[in-house]
């Protein structure tokens, strides 16, 4: 199935590239996310005409993305939790908890940016969390999780 890109996907190529992809992926999630269009002549030219605007959107969303980064740069967080003997938590520390401290710190992230690629936290600590803000932005945050009174 081709399709036309609608914005930079990371592993498949950057805005306006017509590409070849598996149909579910293109009908299941790009045509429906709003990613990517039918590569058809009416869409093309559809496309052709809105080009300047989605090139626009896209540097707007990624100097957005940056500005974000570089506030996270310097943001240390801390999640409180119930702990239990030796340092464990009874539950743990998911991406939607980092998620609502960071927004509760004044930066506004969505737990689908939140990278934990080992799972959840489940032990007190100091833990350096990466932010997943744009295809070509990633940050990082310390994370410090602590005992609830």
């Amino acid at each position: 199935m081709q399709v036309i890109l609608l914005e930079k996907i990371k592993h498949l190529g950057q805005l306006g590239d017509t590409v070849n992809v598996k149909p579910g992926y293109g009908r299941n999630y790009l045509i429906p996310q709003k990613k990517a269009a039918p590569a058809t002549p009416k869409n093309i030219k559809a496309f052709e005409e809105k080009r300047a605007e989605l090139e626009k959107a896209q540097l707007d969303a990624l100097d957005y993305a940056k500005r974000r980064a570089e506030q996270l740069k310097e943001l240390t967080v801390v999640v409180a939790s119930k702990v239990g003997l030796e340092g464990k938590l009874y539950g743990s520390v998911t991406t939607s908890d980092i998620a609502h401290a960071l927004t509760d710190a004044g930066i506004e992230v969505s737990k689908q940016e939140v990278r934990l690629p080992g799972g959840s936290i489940r032990q007190m600590g100091d833990y350096d969390v990466g932010i997943h803000l744009h295809p070509d932005v990633d940050a990082s945050v310390k994370v410090q999780v602590i005992a609830e009174d």
